[in-house]
């Protein structure tokens, strides 16, 4: 079967399926993940009681997604036609008032933080269903041994990686994952949330302008003055967006050159950041 969905780097994925094996994996433990996170200085009672969790679990068919996908380009034309363009329009009066604080604090023109926000979630619409902790502790635990053998046998016939570079992919994406697991539970102790209640994209991206944790970490800030961070919130996404770009070197007086070099940091699609600046020229 196939299965096409949109990712938060807008990019469409198309998942090819040969058999169902890679969806009817057996679930694994996440012991060694917690080992990591204790030995790396988490508190052992806080680490156990979450994942002995019943909504905690392994995804196993989020992981073999990264093996066994081909991708093809986003049709970003359609968030130039007129029905998006007019409810940017909307949002932008809609959200004036935040809009205009990530503009005075942070020298950001409104029009790119909503062109940013229409490609990343549709204005905030389409954030993601999957529990960011399943997918970045299952992803993070490609570093175990026992877990990348059962994810090889599992789609070894569905995908056009040599075991070789299998191999290399689960020790980046292993790495990559877990640097983003600690950092999503920092941000959650951060901002006192339950972190098995988050939801975001296949990779960990959450909330309306799809931050990764390690940017929500150090970039997501309180937009409407509540005292915390809710990148679910619009106010907050809107602001953390502004505040990203800034750190990136966005200024009031940006060339489109050195716009299109900033818009490179949030994602590195030549084609995202060109529909960003023509959503914003339309705008």
């Amino acid at each position: 079967m196939n299965k096409r969905i949109i990712s938060q780097f807008g990019i469409l994925i198309t998942f090819v399926f040969v058999s169902n094996t890679a969806i009817a994996a057996p679930m694994f433990s996440f012991n060694y993940i917690q080992q990591k996170l204790i030995s790396d200085g988490f508190s052992k009672q806080t680490i156990q009681a979450m994942y002995a969790r019943p909504d905690v679990k392994s995804d196993f068919k989020a992981i073999s997604l990264f093996f066994i996908q081909q991708e093809s380009k986003l049709n970003y034309d359609q968030f130039l036609s007129p029905e998006l363009i007019g409810k940017a329009r909307s949002y932008l009066k809609e959200h004036e008032k935040e809009l205009q604080v990530a503009e005075n604090n942070f020298q950001v023109d409104p029009k790119i933080i909503t062109a940013i926000t229409l490609v990343e979630t549709h204005l905030g619409t389409v954030v993601g269903n999957r529990k960011v902790i399943n997918t970045l502790s299952s992803i993070a635990s490609l570093g175990d041994r026992h877990v990348r053998d059962q994810l090889w046998k599992s789609i070894s016939d569905s995908t056009h990686y040599s075991r070789k570079k299998f191999a290399k992919r689960c020790k980046a994406k292993s790495e990559w994952a877990y640097d983003e697991l600690k950092a999503f539970l920092k941000f959650a102790k951060q901002e006192s949330f339950d972190p098995i209640e988050i939801k975001g994209s296949f990779a960990g991206a959450m909330g309306i302008c799809q931050f990764m944790p390690s940017n929500a970490l150090i970039l997501a800030k309180d937009g409407n003055a509540d005292g915390k961070v809710d990148l679910f919130n619009h106010a907050d996404a809107i602001v953390s967006i502004a505040n990203f770009l800034k750190k990136y070197g966005w200024h009031p007086s940006i060339s489109n050159q050195d716009a299109y070099e900033v818009l490179l940091y949030y994602n590195r699609s030549k084609y995202y950041v060109n529909t960003l600046l023509k959503i914003r020229e339309t705008l």
